[in-house]
């Protein structure tokens, strides 16, 4: 079975409160220690890319994202997701021939750009190219976000992603969804769901997992934790 078959595997036939954890590499020495920790598969965060880069989040060239991603799938032998945030404006075949290109076997993409939600209809077209063009060589999670933006009913969000899941989307990710609201979009969406935690605080994983969740990625909260974690060795003993 290929990487991507795996990758799409780990998704299906998961129980309540047993999700797929996925962990988000920022560089190739997290995702090297992540890997050796045993997790399945890892997944990419835009931000904490940017931020070992030192880019704001959403200010990464595609050039500098798309070569990240190269080092940290080349770095170990599990399967790897990348967040390419809004597509960079590429279309669907060139956006797959990259991922491909780089070693990533799926992908995050966000159904807004520059802070504004993009219309459902659209961006579900747009994802019907990107299944069209990479056939089951690439898993991809569509991110929904309403949430985010600050839509709060999560009957918009259940109508969104009908659309991508329809539109050939493996997964769908409503970042920011409130916790309470979980188990109603578990219920209304056909398909695996995402869904973040936070390191260090609210429900565990395997909490998410009850609630329902099928996948749990971190966004950059694992990034975070290390930069305050050098934060503190550099005020100490360091100096």
């Amino acid at each position: 079975m290929s990487k991507a078959g795996v990758f799409r595997a780990l998704h299906h036939g998961r129980v309540p409160g047993d999700p797929l954890v996925l962990p988000g590499p920022w560089d190739a020495a997290s995702a090297r220690v992540f890997a050796e920790a045993g997790f399945p598969a890892l997944a990419t965060p835009s931000a904490a890319v940017a931020a070992s880069l030192g880019h704001e989040d959403g200010h990464t060239p595609a050039d500098e994202m798309f070569a990240a991603v190269a080092r940290i799938a080349r770095a170990v032998d599990v399967p790897v997701s990348a967040d390419v945030e809004d597509g960079y404006g590429l279309a669907p075949g060139e956006l797959v021939e990259r991922l491909l290109a780089a070693g990533a076997v799926g992908c995050n993409l966000e159904d807004s750009s520059g802070g504004v939600l993009r219309d459902p209809h659209e961006h579900a077209e747009w994802l019907a190219g990107v299944r069209a063009a990479a056939g089951d060589r690439l898993f991809v999670n569509a991110r929904v976000d309403t949430f985010l933006r600050g839509v709060a009913d999560p009957d918009r969000a259940i109508e969104r992603a009908a659309l991508y899941i329809a539109a050939g989307a493996d997964c769908v990710y409503p970042i920011g969804a409130p916790v309470d609201a979980l188990p109603l979009l578990r219920a209304g969406i056909q398909g695996p769901v995402n869904v973040l935690a936070r390191p260090g605080e609210g429900p565990s994983p395997a909490e998410l997992g009850e609630l329902g969740a099928t996948r749990v990625t971190f966004g950059p909260g694992l990034q975070r934790l290390m930069e305050r974690a050098l934060r503190e060795i550099a005020a100490g003993p360091a100096r």
